[in-house]
């Protein structure tokens, strides 16, 4: 029996998993196995509502094993060695025929003193959750402070990085502070709320529809949201960031969303990669020297559309892909070529407005919110949590958010000066 292995359960891995089921769903000559960290698929862009309390969190994951056919293994990849076809896990060390790299990416920090230590990242489930309670934890604080200066800083939330994820999170933190928090919080006026966007270069939202992304930046400061283009932040410490021109900017809360890089396991594998550590692949998704490793989504860089952006409906098609070309491998037949398809975007800027772009059409506002969170439950695996999602949606409203701490911060600075007598207790 023929192994094929998928390393990764994002949407690269997955949609590898799903399409070889479907294409081998009669041969049982193969064994299609998904080796995964997590055993639950995320879908990533609905995070920015599971930090401002719209969603419950586990309505945005499903078990693998309720996704797929296949065999599924908890465990940590270690190493791939393609020499001798085979992956080292923590678990012990799987030989494969067929390999798809779909380990997706990680957060690129571009050498930035200090700021893999003293900002938030943001790109999994767990990171969400924390920041969650890290922003209901400063606002538990901020409520009763006598010291102004302490109170500005924790009512300050910096965001780093102008592309989708951390304009939908500033807007999703937005949304949480000044309709939830400012009415209930007797100590937190909404004008002492300070949310800022830091941009590298000169513009929010690349690769979204230039007029699209002019608009969206203008309602950003309409709502009162600060938005710095060229912004460059040189050194993160603790309690805020430098920039570039010399300014620090005091807050307790900073997010960092400036950029991908490669899987580190990615990036060992041999060949030629890209400034960003993706792996060259050639049109048909296969590794240089070694036609049985695929590499898809945010750790590939196919030479047939180098211009494919770090986006989940790249990753799908490309895992879509790699699994038709395994197929037609194993029966002699030609391969395909994978060509992007831009299939248009969708920015959500808080509660009751999004710009969107499907194929010629651009819409902005309310409708453009329906239509896109219609698209994200489309696109959601199965039912239930189609479902509980619009279920969290038309709940909400209808009630106030969530607002409890469910894990209680570990490690907080002001908790541990708190003890020294120097800030107030929780």
């Amino acid at each position: 029996m023929k192994r094929i292995v998928i390393l990764g359960a994002g949407f690269g891995g997955v949609e590898a998993a799903i399409e070889l089921n479907k294409l081998l769903k009669k041969d049982a000559g193969y064994e299609v196995l998904v080796v995964s960290d997590d055993n639950f698929f995320q879908f990533t862009a609905l995070l920015p509502q599971v930090a401002s309390s719209f969603l419950n969190p586990r309505h945005i994951v499903q078990p693998v094993r309720d996704i797929l056919r296949t065999g599924f293994r908890r465990d940590r990849v270690r190493a791939i060695d393609v020499a001798a076809r085979q992956v080292d896990c923590a678990g012990g060390v799987l030989p494969y025929d067929h390999l798809t790299v779909a380990l997706g990416g990680r957060t690129n920090y571009f050498g930035v003193p200090g700021a893999q230590e003293n900002t938030h990242d943001f790109k999994t489930l767990e990171d969400a959750v924390i920041l969650r309670d890290h922003v209901i934890d400063l606002c538990e604080h901020a409520d009763h402070t006598g010291d102004p200066a302490l109170r500005r800083r924790l009512l300050t939330f910096i965001v780093i990085g102008g592309g989708y994820t951390g304009v939908e999170l500033l807007t999703e933190l937005q949304d949480f502070l000044f309709h939830y928090v400012a009415p209930r919080y007797k100590g937190i006026p909404r004008s002492e709320i300070r949310l800022i966007l830091l941009e590298a270069t000169q513009d929010i939202l690349r690769g979204v529809d230039p007029a699209l992304a002019k608009h969206a930046a203008k309602r950003l400061k309409g709502e009162g949201l600060e938005v710095r283009r060229g912004a460059q932040v040189t050194r993160c410490f603790p309690g805020g960031v430098e920039l570039k021109s010399g300014e620090k900017l005091e807050a307790e809360t900073v997010v960092w969303a400036a950029g991908v890089r490669a899987h580190n396991l990615a990036e060992t594998l041999p060949g030629p990669h890209d400034r960003i550590g993706r792996a060259l692949v050639n049109g048909h998704l296969q590794l240089e020297g070694h036609p049985e490793v695929y590499v898809v989504g945010d750790s590939a860089s196919a030479a047939s559309a180098p211009e494919a952006p770090p986006v989940a409906p790249v990753a799908m098609m490309q895992g879509k892909v790699a699994a038709r070309n395994i197929v037609h491998t194993e029966r002699g037949e030609p391969l395909e070529t994978y060509r992007y398809v831009d299939l248009g975007m969708i920015v959500t800027l808080g509660m009751n407005y999004a710009v969107l772009k499907a194929g010629p059409f651009r819409l902005r506002g309310y409708l453009a919110w329906v239509l896109g969170n219609a698209i994200h439950l489309f696109r959601l695996v199965g039912l239930k949590k189609q479902v509980q999602v619009a279920l969290d949606w038309w709940l909400a409203r209808i009630f106030p958010r969530d607002a409890s701490i469910v894990r209680r911060p570990r490690g907080c600075r002001l908790c541990e000066t708190s003890k020294n007598g120097t800030t107030d207790e929780h």
